[in-house]
């Protein structure tokens, strides 16, 4: 059985790298020789015999630091290897392989007919069976893909680590913590024009859309819901301005002031009677 096998074993001695990784190679070489200098030292302690100097202890070493720098490249080289091996024993890739995601050249390439060709084909004058072009030959505007596939891999941890970003900043901007900065900080104080919230919003919203109508040459239109929206916060924020304005007590009572494009009361019109109707009154008695 073993004089049998001798010819076929010493041909893959000589053919190691024949059908595989080098890598692959040292390792299985580094970690049968790591095996071996383990047995013999454990023969050797089993025995009774000392370890101190030993040269498997030596050996071991070097081998075990061999090792640890071919970690990386074992790293990079697992999807490689795996991919083939599930392509060996499968004999097809996955569906969620990357690669099946990559652009294709090939498609890029026109599938027209050369114009050279139809030149050709119009001197020679052949019959209208022959001359008409085929669908294929017809020439089309090339539409880019709206929606391109794209291998999603962001984990889990990932997807929690960039919530509790946010969540950092959101409160790290807060208004209490905003106010301890500039309570414990040396830096001079910074006094700002303080603003209602809405304003500054409504003010953050005009700006947006002045900057998209210039990029993009577009008016947009405003709905009556934003304009009402607009107006209850113009008066809401115009509710200290119209205090001096003892006509309308709406800004004491709570409710809506009654107010004009300039911010000022609005003012009751007279009746003015038609032309046409006499006035109702009492006769002059003689």
């Amino acid at each position: 059985m073993l004089e049998s096998d001798l010819p076929s074993a010493v041909t893959l001695l000589k053919n190691l790298q024949e059908q595989g990784l080098s890598l692959l190679e040292v390792k299985d070489q580094l970690l049968l020789m790591y095996l071996m200098d383990l047995t013999h030292l454990l023969l050797d302690k089993a025995s009774g015999g000392s370890l101190q100097g030993h040269v498997a202890v030596l050996r071991l070493v070097e081998i075990r630091t061999v090792l640890e720098k071919l970690r990386p490249l074992d790293q990079k080289l697992k999807y490689q290897i795996d991919k083939l091996v599930k392509t060996a024993v499968t004999g097809s890739l996955s569906e969620n392989d990357p690669l099946r995601f990559k652009p294709h050249p090939s498609n890029m390439m026109s599938k027209l007919s050369s114009e050279d060709e139809e030149e050709d084909e119009a001197e020679e004058g052949q019959s209208e069976a022959s001359g008409k072009k085929s669908v294929k030959g017809t020439v089309k505007k090339y539409v880019p893909p709206r929606l391109v596939p794209v291998h999603y891999d962001e984990t889990e941890a990932e997807r929690e680590k960039k919530r509790l970003e946010r969540v950092r900043k959101r409160a790290l901007s807060s208004s209490v913590i905003r106010e301890l900065k500039e309570q414990y900080s040396d830096a001079p104080e910074e006094i700002r024009d303080a603003r209602h919230p809405h304003v500054t919003r409504q003010s953050q919203e005009d700006q947006h859309r002045i900057n998209y109508e210039e990029s993009m040459m577009v008016r947009l239109s405003v709905s009556k819901r934003e304009k009402g929206r607009r107006k209850r916060a113009n008066v809401m924020s115009s509710q200290l301005h119209s205090l001096t304005h003892f006509s309308d007590i709406s800004a004491l009572t709570g409710g809506t002031p009654h107010l004009d494009e300039d911010q000022n009361p609005i003012k009751k019109r007279k009746k003015i009677p038609k032309k046409g109707r006499k006035k109702k009154g009492f006769r002059r008695r003689r």
